[in-house]
């Protein structure tokens, strides 16, 4: 099994940065073929600008999909944690164990933004068949 993320550099332009995103979504798409193509729902904090530029990451991991064809579905934090963990409000680093435990990793998947993507899909691939058309 195999997770990562893509990192780019904050001072580079905002296009260049959602390409990355973009470029590697397709990349994936084309290696693995899957079914769907999973994204936890945005959480909206005190920071707008933060929020402005996970929505924006969110868009190009969709608009990537469509370009393939492959369908999106979107699970709130809290049921990702409730699916995962069996309680909605899990911390960071439970929900990190139990994808471990889940996956049967030797160490858990870091960083968070990888555990998170996977206890993601973990939900998905949990979820009740007329929910994953909803």
């Amino acid at each position: 099994m195999e997770w990562d993320c893509w990192r780019t550099p904050a001072g580079r332009r905002p296009e260049l940065r959602l390409k990355t995103i973009f470029d590697g979504v397709q990349e994936l798409i084309a290696e693995f073929a899957p079914d769907a193509v999973v994204l936890e729902e945005s959480f909206v904090g005190v920071d707008a600008r933060t929020a402005l530029s996970v929505g924006q990451a969110r868009g190009a991991v969709m608009v990537a999909a469509a370009d393939a064809g492959v369908e999106c579905a979107e699970y709130a934090p809290a049921r990702v944690k409730q699916t995962v963990c069996g309680y909605g409000r899990a911390e960071k680093a439970q929900v990190q164990r139990m994808v471990m435990a889940i996956l049967g990793l030797k160490q858990p998947p870091t960083p968070h933004h990888a555990a998170d993507a996977l206890a993601v899909a973990i939900c998905h691939a949990l979820a009740p068949p007329l929910l994953k058309i909803a």
